[in-house]
């Protein structure tokens, strides 16, 4: 009995994932929140997936990478005056 819970969440968990990337590729093309719904995906799958978990630290490298290129940190003292 204990073991099918599990495996019903385990179920659960994955579906709500790939539903959630679903809906992030569909926003990504209409209004709304694409990029953080697929991050949210795969947060999720990261759990259960090792592919998820290397493309979800992919994604947070560009997305630093990204904010280091528009929104640079100046160093103390190193700035205009």
């Amino acid at each position: 009995m204990i073991e099918s819970l599990k495996q019903a969440k385990r179920f659960l968990r994955i579906l709500f994932g790939f539903t959630l990337l679903a809906i992030g590729a569909i926003m990504i093309l209409t209004p709304g929140p694409g990029w953080l719904t697929i991050m949210l995906g795969l947060g999720v799958l990261a759990a259960e997936y090792v592919w998820a978990r290397r493309l979800l630290d992919k994604l947070k490298e560009q997305g630093l990478r990204l904010r280091d290129v528009f929104l640079p940190r100046t160093r103390p003292g190193t700035g205009p005056a």
